[in-house]
């Protein structure tokens, strides 16, 4: 698990909605990625999510259909769950971000890739585009 990052929801839609101001750099980023061999990792939760969000259904399936054998969609699983859970009650943080920062973790992934600014941080660097592609 050399190069492993973590999406947050968020830079999958700016992926696949050309509408969002991120886009361009989304399309960077994933260029980078692929160039320099990452793995990557979303929660399989995300799927129904992005879904719901995504103006476009059709390009939303589309697009996590393309992706569904290159990157690894992994579960939580009930010690995610009860960490994340835990460590929301403990420091009033959102459950969704702790979820994901968790499964990341869990994963062994090196990195958070959001641009939530408030994203919790659960021991693992958490970055936005500019900062990861610096």
């Amino acid at each position: 698990m050399g190069n492993s990052l973590f999406f947050d929801t968020n830079i999958v839609l700016d992926m696949i909605d050309s509408s969002r101001i991120h886009h361009d750099n989304s399309k960077l980023l994933y260029i980078y990625l692929l160039e320099n061999n990452y793995d990557i990792y979303i929660s399989e939760d995300m799927l129904s999510t992005i879904y719901y969000i995504a103006n476009d259904k059709k390009v939303a399936l589309a697009f996590l259909k393309m992706v569904e054998d290159e990157w690894n969609i992994v579960p939580y699983g009930k010690e995610t769950i009860h960490k994340a859970l835990t460590f929301s009650l403990e420091n009033a943080t959102d459950l969704e971000d702790t979820l994901q920062c968790f499964c990341a973790k869990a994963n062994g992934c090196q990195y958070v890739i959001t641009n939530d600014k408030k994203f919790v941080n659960c021991g693992i660097e958490i970055v936005n585009y500019e900062r990861f592609l610096k």
